[in-house]
This record gives structure tokens, C-alpha cells and sequence, in this order.
């Protein structure tokens, strides 16, 4: 089985990019994330067409999740009990959660494609947000794994799990992405028994899945890891590879993150 995560950055906007790279690489199940587009609005047909199912949940904004398999979609949940959402007018967090996790049971694996907060400042509300929100998915994770269920959660974690996941330590510090609260987030992830399941880079020594647009940082490499596939020890005990699709990035109109595929025994 082929798994693949990516952050389109506007599903509409990366259509032609996101259908040719279906065809190609034909992965069996994809974890999409950053859609911006509606669920009712996504362009399910056109993926059906290439043999996939859709599960999509997005509100039109700067979120949206979405699920894509051709080994079967059950169990679809649009986010996950105990979600917190973010009040932006009041700067709080709420009980009325953004589009930002999309679950589904694809080939018998329990697949989440996830879109975490990004915090955006130390100290901020939203930044609060983000590790009230990390803090739900890890109890609703940990019932799923109680139950028994081959979980696989990927996405835009919004987390660097370590200074070895960004391309200079010494820029991002005072910055969000990299902070010990987020970074013990995903350590308690890991607690609970999923593993990072770290992928191989295609060109130089660092796994970066995002680049910034600006600068050139792409074609310089500096990047950050934030593109992660957590996987139950009985998935990721069949992981034959992993890899960023680097080349993904590369041309006219890409999204500024790669997708990360997994292959499975």
C-alpha cells in the first residue's frame, strides 16, 4: 500500500499539479491539507475519475482537510470528539472546531489527515490554540489506539520535531514550530505509540517538506520538516520507504510544501 501527505496549499489553485502527480506516483491513499475549499465544493469527481473516493471537510477559508483512497472510506469523521476551535474576533479558544482533521478507515488502517494550528506567536491566544488543539487529538488518538486501530494521522503538523528538522536553529528561536510545548506535543504522540515515520530527502541531507516562497529558500534548501507521517508500530513495522517528493515543488504554480509518500508491505 502507497500512503502520501501533502499541504496544496488551494486544492483549486493546484488542481492540474494534484491530478497529473495522482496519475504518476498513484498512491493508494493521499492525506491532503490547506484545500481552501468548501466540502461541497471539492473537485471529488475529478479524482473519482483517476479511482478515488473523497472525504472532505472545509469551510472555504484557509483550512480544509481531505482524505482520497482507492482501498475503500468508512468510518468518515469530520474532526474528532473533544476538538477545540479558535474564536479569531475574540482571540479564544472554542468549543466550535476548524476544518482541521479529517478521519477515515482507508485498507484497514484508521487514517487522519490533519491541519494543525500554527500558533503563530509565543504567548499569543492562538498559540494556546494550537497546544489545547495538539492535546485533543492526543486523547482521541489515544482511544482509537485502545480500540485497537491502526492509526496513521498525517499532515502539517506545524511542528519541527528537532533542531535537525530546520535549515538554521538559530533563526527560528523565540518563533513557533519549535518551541518544547509543541515539540512535547508530539512527543506525547509518540508516548501513546505512534512513530515518526521519517522520510528520505531526494536531494541533500535534510528530509525538509516546506519551503517559503520567498527568497529562494526552496532552491537553497532551507526548509523546515513539518510534513510528518505518525503511524501505530504495527504500520510502521511494514514501512518498506519514505521519501519527499522534492521534484513535487519544483516548476510553475507549486503548492510551498512536497508531498511525503510511505510505502507499505
Amino acid at each position: 500500500m502507497r500512503l502520501a501527505t501533502w499541504n496544496v496549499n488551494s486544492v483549486k489553485a493546484r488542481l492540474p499539479r494534484l491530478l497529473g502527480w495522482l496519475a504518476e506516483k498513484e498512491p493508494d491513499v493521499v492525506c491532503l491539507q490547506e484545500t481552501k475549499c468548501p466540502a461541497d465544493a471539492f473537485p471529488a469527481e475529478e479524482v473519482a475519475a483517476l479511482g478515488y473516493a473523497t472525504a472532505a471537510h472545509g469551510d472555504g477559508r484557509w483550512n480544509g482537510v481531505a482524505l482520497l483512497s482507492r482501498v475503500g472510506l468508512e468510518e468518515v469523521s469530520a474532526g474528532f470528539p473533544g476538538e477545540p476551535g479558535f474564536d479569531s474576533a475574540r482571540g479564544t479558544v472554542t468549543a466550535t472546531p476548524e476544518p482541521r482533521a479529517v478521519g477515515a478507515t482507508c485498507g484497514g488502517l484508521r487514517m487522519w489527515s490533519i491541519y494543525a494550528p500554527n500558533g503563530r506567536a509565543l504567548g499569543s491566544p492562538h498559540y494556546a490554540y494550537k497546544l489545547a488543539w495538539f492535546a485533543a487529538f492526543g486523547e482521541a488518538v489515544r482511544a482509537e489506539l485502545r480500540a485497537g486501530r491502526a492509526v496513521v494521522a498525517c499532515g502539517d503538523f506545524n511542528v519541527a520535531p528537532t533542531d535537525a528538522d530546520v535549515w538554521d536553529p538559530a533563526v527560528f528561536a523565540g518563533s513557533t514550530h519549535v518551541t518544547p510545548a509543541e515539540r512535547e506535543a508530539l512527543a506525547g504522540l509518540r508516548a501513546l505509540g505512534l512513530r515518526d515515520v521519517v522520510p528520505t530527502p531526494m536531494k541533500g541531507p535534510h528530509p525538509f517538506t516546506y519551503w517559503d516562497y520567498r527568497a529562494g529558500m526552496f532552491h537553497k534548501d532551507m526548509g523546515m520538516r513539518i510534513d510528518l507521517v505518525y503511524a501505530a508500530a504495527g504500520v510502521a513495522e511494514r514501512v518498506r520507504s519514505a521519501y519527499v517528493d522534492r521534484e513535487a515543488r519544483k516548476g510553475k504554480g507549486p503548492s510551498d510544501h512536497a508531498p511525503v509518500v510511505v510505502e507499505l508491505t
